[in-house]
């Protein structure tokens, strides 16, 4: 059985597990990580298809959520917070959904349980152009997703995912063709059915669209013990946006809730 890489920061009686989003890694977290982690035995996990964990043929949400249970028994954590961001939200609330003897609090930050659009085709074009054996530097990769993403912030955090490989050559740390695969099943697919009555907090990013107003009421059906808040000057990469409001709301919530 393959169980996910990790990092593990700090210590303390209660788990919290930390997920990133499609093309993250657990490296976007590590400054979060070490403030967490002076509250709580802190993972900060690679998804499966992701960073340094394993590549998979299946990337489904189902396997994703099934990950986070073989984790926690090969780290034997009985129950543990969970912290999901945008592909991590989504995989949090289905194993809320399957779970819920073994979550304590959870956490979604800027992702609400419903399907979306797809809307990543320009970065999956920009990804699949990039041809390895013709890349000499990260320079060359930066130049080529430049024609199809204008965003500097969205290229600088896929450039992240550039590694030398064994090779001798560049590569990406993401199993791109299975996330391809299986992207329109992990955003545009509703997510499984039922409720969690434990703490919830689903952070939004002010700036962001991703939670909508009349999410809310789905939101309030699935998780009725659930706060809705948004995070000040930033879109959807709050964590990254604004980190100390988004530090300090989830503090607040996992200390005194």
């Amino acid at each position: 059985m393959n169980i996910l890489h990790s990092k593990i920061v700090g210590s303390g009686d209660k788990h919290l597990l930390v997920f990133h989003g499609l093309f993250g890694q657990l490296d976007n977290w590590n400054t979060l990580g070490k403030g967490f982690g002076e509250y709580f035995t802190t993972h900060l996990i690679d998804l499966r298809n992701h960073g340094r964990s394993f590549h998979d043929d299946d990337s489904s949400i189902e396997a994703m959520t099934e990950d986070i249970i073989n984790y926690m028994n090969a780290h034997s954590i009985e129950k543990a917070h969970l912290l999901g961001h945008s592909l991590g939200g989504r995989i949090v609330i289905n194993f809320a959904m399957l779970h819920q003897e073994r979550l304590d609090h959870l956490i979604v930050a800027d992702m609400a349980p419903k399907a979306y659009q797809p809307h990543h085709n320009a970065i999956f074009k920009a990804l699949n152009s990039v041809d390895f054996d013709k890349v000499d530097s990260r320079k060359d990769v930066e130049n080529i997703l430049s024609e199809y993403i204008p965003e500097i912030g969205v290229r600088q955090f896929l450039l992240k995912n550039v590694y030398n490989a064994e090779n001798g050559k560049y590569a990406f740390r993401f199993n791109l063709p299975i996330l391809y695969k299986f992207y329109d099943k992990m955003i545009g697919h509703d997510l499984l059915k039922g409720e969690f009555d434990g703490p919830t907090l689903f952070l939004g990013g002010a700036n962001s669209n991703y939670i909508l107003p009349e999410d809310e009421m789905i939101i309030k059906e699935r998780f009725p013990n659930a706060e809705i808040k948004k995070i000040a000057n930033a879109g959807h990469w709050i964590h990254a946006e604004n980190p100390k409001d988004f530090m300090n709301e989830i503090l607040n919530f996992l200390l005194n809730k």
